[in-house]
């Protein structure tokens, strides 16, 4: 028949020694093991990782026989900066979310460094890769379409246009255009409708110059409203 065997004294009341510490703790600060009674292990959770690391050093020294470094104390709302070794506050190091800390390798002025680094090695510079990434196209093929432009805007005719517009929809470039027209564009919101209307705008309700008498002109509108008190 089958009875009851009571638990280990290191076992009763939820506390278990430390094998490493040799002192009494709650069940709930050591490693989860469904091999061990009461469902933990051996080793609290901080000596189980210390345990670990020097394990993993261990076998890497004797498999690759590198120097291993061991880890640096780095303190509460710090960060060790991976080029240089320093020490520096977390507030020096961009957002990360795939890191488990929140914050990226680099600080600040390290990552926008190798940012640069990376984009004139990869890409050639800058402008290249922003028009490789955003619009699939790169310097060639801008210069290209430039010249079938006649080296002007495509809207207003100015010369030297330096933005490339798109349609927002489907991705597709449709020209080169100065500072102005792209702006207007993006005004619009790509809307054939508003511009059309903005020109019917114009041409019917701008104020207007009117000769009323020899030497005399007055400010009025052709189709609403009342001219102003200002007369030239």
């Amino acid at each position: 028949m089958e009875t009851d065997m009571p638990l280990p004294l290191d076992h009763q009341k939820g506390r278990r020694r430390c094998r490493d510490r040799g002192d009494f703790k709650p069940l709930e600060e050591f490693c989860a093991s469904s091999k061990r009674p009461g469902g933990r292990g051996s080793y609290r959770k901080p000596c189980f990782n210390a345990r670990s690391k020097a394990s993993y050093a261990r076998r890497v020294k004797e498999q690759y026989d590198p120097e291993v470094k061991p880890a640096r104390e780095v303190p509460d709302g710090h960060r060790s900066y991976a080029d240089c070794g320093t020490v520096k506050p977390v507030a020096d190091f961009p957002r990360n979310r795939s890191d488990s800390t929140g914050y990226a390798t680099y600080c600040k002025p390290g990552h926008n460094t190798r940012t640069r680094e990376a984009k004139q090695r990869l890409h050639g510079g800058n402008r290249e890769y922003h028009l490789r990434r955003r619009y699939g196209v790169g310097e060639k093929e801008f210069q290209e379409l430039l010249a079938e432009q006649g080296g002007v805007c495509a809207i207003c005719g100015s010369p030297d246009p330096e933005h490339l517009d798109h349609d927002h929809r489907t991705g597709w470039v449709r020209g080169i255009l100065c500072f102005n027209c792209n702006g207007g564009l993006g005004r619009f919101k790509d809307s054939p409708e508003s511009p059309a209307r903005a020109i019917t705008y114009l041409r019917g309700t701008t104020w207007q110059r009117v000769l009323i008498h020899p030497g005399v002109f007055q400010m009025c509108s052709p189709t609403r409203g009342r001219p102003p008190s200002q007369r030239s």
